[in-house]
């Protein structure tokens, strides 16, 4: 057999030898089969040959083009693994295998004292880089492990922040709309008490006798009344805001009085009734903003200070809690940035601390 393929094989031949040089002396089986395979190497014959010759380990150390691989076997275990590896040459574990078997001991010593040294030194070498190449997987699916935990931690938060992001647009979006419609509704109050007053105006005009003059008069009364208290309700206002102008009654008395269809000056401005929408019965000089959000907290303080002062409190008490202190600087925030306060500060220890803050007011 190996003659034949010694005569035909050449470059681009495959050639498959299974134990090559067993059945006959070891010494020189490997000898022989050394010298095929330098041969068929020199020719650009692709090799694949299998031996259980500890000589032929050394071949690939030593001949260009020829590389050693072996099937791992688990040394613990005693069972193959059917893993190829390329470079690293097999160990032998006909010893571990006969005292795994029940040899007794006496004849394995004998027989390990048999074993050439130069082999059990390249055994203890292979057996050394099979360690290190236990251990190599072993951190290298560790590293693997972590990875993809790494990944998934980092898949976890861009989804957190995906949905945190959305939350916080579905929030301005409403606050939006619910600003819009909070606009829209004061718009039409306004328009629905400005056509009462000018309808009471009309019919003042158009008095022909005491009796009707003072319906028209106390129908003027009535409208002008309803237009303060829906404008200061809706708008949380008093006096001239968002480009609205007060008529005072006796301006609306002096329209009545003036001829129909005859210019009207321009009406002279004219300040609200101190504190019209408003009194100390509706204002508190505590107000509570735990378990709010920032968005509600911020709302319902700017109505306390606006309420406190058109009341003509001296202080005001904003509970907001210790927690992580958000809402605490949000308090200071807006508190700094008020000209209606005078100075703020913590609370003492026995009327809430920290998690208080007091108001005084400039007088």
């Amino acid at each position: 057999m190996l003659r034949d393929i010694l005569e035909r094989a050449g470059s681009g031949a495959l050639v498959l030898l299974d134990e090559i040089g067993s059945g006959t002396d070891p010494a020189e089986g490997a000898a022989l089969a050394a010298a095929v395979l330098k041969t068929l190497t020199r020719r650009r014959a692709v090799t694949l040959a299998t031996t259980h010759l500890g000589a032929l380990k050394q071949l690939a150390a030593e001949t260009v083009g020829i590389v050693n691989a072996s099937l791992q076997f688990d040394a613990e275990m005693l069972t193959p693994t059917f893993r190829l590896l390329k470079g690293v040459p097999g160990r032998s574990y006909g010893l571990a295998i006969a005292r795994r078997l029940g040899i007794a001991a006496a004849v394995l010593d004998i027989a390990e004292r048999a074993v050439p040294d130069r082999e059990r030194a390249l055994d203890a070498l292979l057996a050394t880089v099979e360690a290190r190449a236990r251990e190599l997987e072993a951190q290298e699916r560790a590293l693997a492990a972590r990875e993809q935990g790494v990944r998934e931690d980092a898949a976890r938060v861009d989804a957190r922040g995906e949905e945190v992001a959305g939350r916080e647009r579905e929030v301005k979006a409403r606050a939006r709309g619910l600003e819009q419609a909070a606009r829209d509704q004061t718009r039409a109050y306004l328009l629905e008490a400005r056509k009462k007053v000018e309808e009471a105006l009309g019919r003042a005009r158009a008095a022909v006798d005491e009796a009707t003059a003072k319906e028209a008069r106390r129908l003027l009364e009535q409208a002008l009344e309803e237009t303060e208290t829906r404008e200061t309700a809706d708008t949380g206002e008093t006096g001239k805001g968002k480009g609205e102008t007060w008529l005072s009654l006796e301006e609306l008395k002096r329209r009545r009085q003036e001829p129909a269809g005859a210019p009207r000056r321009p009406p002279s401005p004219a300040r609200p009734p101190a504190g019209a929408g408003h009194s100390t019965a509706t204002a508190a000089t505590e107000v509570s903003l735990r378990g709010l959000r920032v968005d509600e907290a911020e709302a319902l303080l700017v109505k306390a200070l606006d309420d406190a002062v058109l009341a003509d409190l001296p202080y005001l008490r904003v509970i907001h809690g210790k927690g992580t202190g958000v809402l605490r600087q949000l308090v200071h925030d807006i508190l700094s940035a008020d000209t209606r306060v005078e100075r703020f500060g913590f609370a003492p220890p026995n009327q809430g601390g920290h998690g208080v803050t007091v108001v005084e007011f400039t007088t």
